[in-house]
């Protein structure tokens, strides 16, 4: 019998080094993606920006800012080839974490309503809707609304 060694999925900070391997993941995801400008300006904002790796590839992210007892989840997203394996939801409970160490008392993002994987994943920890903007995202031919969610930490 050989013991097979399996890489043990990590989170590290997001390095500009990393951003072409993001915008991949990004522009294979998202209609309307973000630019290499919105990573490079989260990160220079010092916002919680971190890589989700398993071995040496990048399969998931976020963007997270805290401030004042609030917690804004700005982007999660996980590799095409990587969905409903889980990585969602372990991008969740870092992004949770990390909010509660720092002492925020509610998590707060926006979602398609059209993302029906990522309204699964939010509602199965919880998040409740409060409101809707409208015409929050860009879309094919127009705009989409957004439904802003939260959920008490």
């Amino acid at each position: 019998m050989s013991a097979v060694l399996k890489d043990r999925p990590e989170f590290a900070a997001m390095r500009t080094a990393d951003l072409d391997t993001v915008l991949g993941i990004e522009q294979a995801v998202y209609s309307h993606p973000w630019t290499r400008g919105n990573f490079v300006d989260s990160i220079n904002a010092g916002y919680q920006c971190s890589t989700y790796r398993i071995g040496p590839e990048i399969v998931g992210y976020f963007v997270l800012i805290i401030a004042v007892g609030e917690a804004h989840l700005l982007n999660l997203s996980v590799a095409a080839g990587r969905q409903r394996q889980g990585i969602g939801s372990e991008l969740l409970r870092e992004v949770m974490r990390i909010a509660i160490e720092r002492d925020a008392k509610h998590l707060f993002l926006e979602v398609r309503p059209s993302n029906a994987p990522a309204l699964a994943l939010y509602a199965g920890f919880g998040f409740r809707q409060i409101s809707e903007r409208r015409g929050y995202y860009p879309a094919d031919g127009g705009r989409e609304n957004a439904l802003v969610l939260t959920l008490d930490l």
